[in-house]
């Protein structure tokens, strides 16, 4: 049986730590902030105190076999789902794949104080803050290359050479390239996969495309 000291001391710990990453979320405005973080870990650490104690009294009997890792496999298949939530797919960009792993990792560090491994639990909430918090202005200094995709609608006057010279001008490549022909209406819509290193001004090359000959509508998204 697990003494009522540990079991306080546990679920403070797990409290804290949680909490800690949480707040870290929270302030950057990600879904699964303060709250939702903390009582994550907080249920991972009583999840896995339950099973311990189960794994304790099934040790004392001659018939009874208790697997400990059962309880703690199930928490993890169950955060499985609250990530799977907090993921947003919007266009062809994906959001909050950082935050989902936060509440994976939550759930281990609960995980790990709730079995007594303060040193493991304590060891991987320090490298998932430095992760979050120093690491994060580090991220936002290396060059990256992003992906834009071009949409543009032109008359019969479109020049697709006038076109492709203008993204590479402005330091695009041009990674895949369709076209559509609405032939009645002699109207041109090319649609572009372009990539680019970080730094790019996109208001320059609106302005460009924009300006073309024929030019009647243009779409950027990532």
């Amino acid at each position: 049986m697990i003494p009522t000291y540990e079991i306080i001391f546990k679920l403070l710990l797990g409290t804290v730590l949680g909490g800690i990453i949480g707040f870290e979320r929270q302030t950057h405005g990600r879904p699964a902030g303060f709250r939702t973080q903390l009582l994550v870990c907080v249920a991972c650490v009583l999840i896995m105190m339950i099973s311990e104690s189960y794994y304790s009294q099934g040790q004392n009997s001659m018939y009874a076999r208790i697997d400990p890792t059962r309880l703690a496999a199930g928490a993890m298949t169950g955060v499985g789902f609250l990530g799977a939530g907090v993921i947003l797919k919007t266009g062809v960009s994906i959001q909050g794949l950082t935050t989902a792993a936060c509440i994976w990792i939550v759930s281990a560090i609960g995980l790990a104080i709730g079995a007594g491994q303060y040193v493991a639990g304590i060891a991987g909430f320090v490298i998932t803050f430095f992760s979050l918090w120093v690491l994060r202005l580090f991220e936002s200094r290396i060059p990256t290359l992003i992906y834009k995709y071009v949409t543009l609608v032109t008359d019969e006057k479109g020049d697709e050479q006038a076109i492709t010279t203008l993204f590479r001008e402005r330091g695009f490549e041009i990674v895949k390239m369709d076209y559509k022909v609405r032939i009645p209406e002699k109207e041109k819509t090319y649609v572009f996969t372009v990539t680019a290193k970080g730094g790019i001004r996109m208001r320059d090359i609106i302005d460009d495309v924009t300006g073309l000959a024929g030019a009647k509508k243009l779409e950027i998204s990532s």
